[in-house]
């Protein structure tokens, strides 16, 4: 069996539903565990004949649900819905027989967990436009039932819990897509509502089906190691204590426990081996006060160097599920790397348990604070669904709320912002107001000006540089840019286009338009095809919605790609013949059997450009674009020699473009470009800079390999935005 250091054992629950009742007896009334026994007796007879996969009775799987709930101190109710969370799903039992048996409260949450099945649709059908306004829905629905009661997701977050538990009784693909599920979804949702001690083992279990190679790998790491750091850790453990009893400070001191997960994931982030970890060896220490946290976190400091760049006060700056703790790292004795953890137990508290810790604690308060920030996102979710602009913009604020990291920047006043991970100034400044953002043109970080496309970073003070006067560029919404990360900012900006002037929108339109279409050298595209890809019925609708900001050129690009692959899917013609092995890429040519094939060099097609293929005498078939001045002006008697084909469905070929650069020279433009191509993993074949002193230009002609004309659009999009570059373009011969 693979060594899991931090696995929390599967309970054993299984034998007798008496015997669990009686073991969490204390912690509930009379009245409140006689709820629980009714919902084991409708259980009983709604499972009554249902096996696991495991072969196990279908029963022992909800009481180790709401074992897992009991662990969290969930009250009576969460415990019987719990039980019967499958139950009118799965067998004839109603919502009616569960209230008046157990109580509408029961009913409401058993209710409430069904519902909650649609995030299994939504992870399904994720990429599926004709669906999305169904989903967003479907989603603002959901977040509504968490919004009026956490429970019913504290629930599912248990019953998942269990089922990775017991993942490896199912067939390989389902233990791999559920995995992939719970890691995309269950994880997130359990982070965002702060209950780590169910986070981390949902991450850790499905992260051993996902890559078991590699868990594998960092298991045996930690099993060899473990007795040494446990004898390092006991010996820090004793120089603590030996210093707070000094200090006069109440402490517990202990050795936190590894998660196999997040190791991982702090090795791909920083690109680190096993051996350069700061937190294989790590202790926690639980104080009474914030104050004492603070007189700890110097104690610790004055014991031993802490190492720059890893130091969080997620005290001063909690998290966003509100989660508190002092994160240091030092070299500790003999001059190994040490985490070290401060908090209260108030804080652990939460930190383990998060919104569940509510339950327990509620008696005799009027509001709990901590939970109300908890689910605050819930509620301001429902309320952007009014502002988003579509169902897509509201999706994507969801999964940026609820399944991205986020980082914490601060505004000149001392204000903490908190934004979705890979934020940028430009998204700061719509979060602070609309208007900042349409008037942006600059901004300062730390006091420095940065590109608008700057990632931000936790602890940044971010300034915005505004002008009186002036709107935001439509190169904004273009995503190959960078410019935006967070939906809110690009639905603002789409808005700001909405408004403005019905004939200057069609005209700068047909002006974005044009300059993409120029830009991918397509010149025969029909826009009344491109409109209605886009729902649309006429041109101008076209043109109104590039104006307005609504269509981007990236999407322009993808539609072209998309329009110009084989239009003709009726075609009765012999079946598709794939040519293999020759030079150039994958072609269908139709009707005929496997030709050698050569990309013409007057045209230089790519995948996803209309072609047509000329048979030259002794050199197989020439692929050229459809609108080639060759092909154009072929005499008549040679124009028989034309035949259909077309791309494979092979998206593994790369195909040569030659792309024209015009530019006001400067020192570094090559550079500049280069780079550009380098970060998007373009292979370049040919460069040629021609320089005019005179006029103080530069002609490039640069000819790459690229992947479909989706990628061209990217980069030539990136290379357009560089400095002093006055136009990109494919080149046409």
């Amino acid at each position: 069996m693979v060594y899991v250091e931090n696995q929390v054992p599967e309970t054993d629950t299984r034998a007798d539903p008496e015997a669990w009742i009686a073991r969490i007896g204390h912690r509930h009334s009379g009245n409140e565990l006689e709820v629980i026994r009714r919902a084991v007796g409708l259980a009983r007879r709604a499972h009554k004949e249902q096996i696991r996969a495991s072969g196990e009775p279908y029963l022992t799987h909800v009481i180790a649900v709401a074992d897992i709930l009991a662990g969290l101190n969930l009250d009576h109710e969460s415990l019987g819905a719990a039980i019967l969370h499958d139950s009118v799903e799965d067998s004839d039992l109603t919502l009616e027989e569960i209230a008046e048996t157990c109580g509408p409260g029961v009913a409401h949450l058993v209710d409430g967990v069904t519902k909650m099945r649609i995030i299994g649709d939504y992870q399904k059908e994720l990429g599926d436009s004709s669906k999305e306004s169904a989903r967003a829905e479907s989603l603002r629905k959901l977040l509504l039932a968490m919004a009026e009661d956490v429970r019913v997701v504290l629930i599912k977050l248990a019953d998942r819990l269990h089922n990775m538990r017991t993942l490896k009784h199912l067939p390989e693909e389902k233990q791999r897509r559920i995995a992939r599920e719970t890691m995309d979804i269950y994880a997130p949702l359990a982070n965002r509502l702060g209950i780590w001690q169910v986070k981390w083992e949902l991450e850790d279990l499905a992260f051993r089906y996902l890559d078991p190679i590699t868990y594998r790998q960092i298991a045996r790491f930690l099993r060899e190691r473990r007795v040494d750091r446990q004898r390092y850790i006991q010996n820090v453990i004793g120089v603590l204590e030996g210093q707070m009893t000094e200090a006069g400070i109440k402490a517990d001191i202990k050795g936190r426990p590894k998660h196999l997960y997040s190791i991982w994931k702090k090795m791909q982030r920083k690109g680190l081996g096993f051996h350069q970890l700061y937190d294989v060896r790590a202790v926690r220490i639980l104080v009474d006060s914030v104050a004492e946290c603070y007189h700890v976190l110097g104690i610790v400091h004055s014991l031993w160097p802490h190492i720059p760049r890893e130091f969080d006060d997620y005290i001063a700056t909690p998290k966003e599920n509100m989660y508190q703790s002092i994160h240091t790292a030092v070299v500790g004795p003999e001059g190994k790397t040490l985490e070290v953890q401060i908090r209260t137990w108030d804080m652990e508290r939460h930190a383990e348990l998060g919104v569940a810790a509510h339950w327990r604690y509620k008696e005799g308060r009027k509001q709990d604070q901590n939970f109300e920030q908890k689910i605050a996102w819930l509620r301001q979710l429902l309320e952007w669904k009014e502002e988003e602009g579509s169902a897509g913009d509201f999706i994507d604020r969801f999964k940026s709320e609820v399944f991205q990291d986020r980082v914490y920047v601060l505004t000149p006043d001392g204000e903490v912002i908190d934004m979705p991970q890979g934020a940028t100034p430009l998204d700061f400044a719509y979060h602070i107001h609309s208007e900042v953002g349409n008037r942006c043109r600059g901004a300062k970080v730390d006091g420095r000006i940065v590109p608008l496309t700057y990632e931000l970073h936790s602890g940044e003070q971010v300034e915005i540089l505004t002008t009186r006067h002036g709107g935001p560029s439509r190169d904004w919404l273009n995503p190959h840019l960078g410019y935006l990360k967070t939906s809110r900012a690009r639905s603002r900006i789409r808005a700001w286009f909405k408004q403005q002037d019905h004939e200057k929108n069609i005209a700068d339109g047909k002006t974005a338009l044009d300059r993409e279409l120029h830009r991918l050298a397509v010149s025969d595209l029909d826009r009344l095809k491109l409109a209605r890809h886009f729902g649309l019925q006429q041109v101008d609708e076209l043109l109104i919605a590039v104006g307005r900001g609504d269509i981007n050129t990236a999407q322009i690009g993808h539609a072209v790609h998309h329009l110009t692959r084989r239009e003709d899917e009726t075609d009765t013609l012999a079946p598709v013949q794939r040519r293999k092995g020759a030079k150039g890429g994958d072609i269908h040519i139709r009707g005929v059997g496997n030709l050698l094939t050569n990309m013409a060099r007057c045209c230089t097609p790519a995948a996803g450009d209309p072609i047509v293929g000329f048979i030259t005498l002794g050199r197989g078939v020439t692929i050229h674009r459809r609108e080639c001045s060759n092909i154009l002006n072929l005499p008549e008697e040679k124009r028989r020699r034309i035949i259909e084909v077309d791309w494979s469905a092979s998206e593994k070929n790369t195909y040569q473009v030659d792309l024209e650069i015009e530019a006001v020279d400067r020192q570094g433009l090559l550079r500049d470009i280069s780079t550009v191509l380098a970060n998007e993993k373009i292979n370049v074949l040919t460069t040629d800079t021609r320089s005019d002193k005179h006029r103080n230009t530069a002609k490039m002609l640069v000819t790459v390999e690229i992947t479909d004309t989706n990628q061209l659009s990217r980069i030539l999009s990136r290379i357009g935005q560089l400095p002093n570059i006055l136009e990109a373009r494919r080149r046409t011969r």
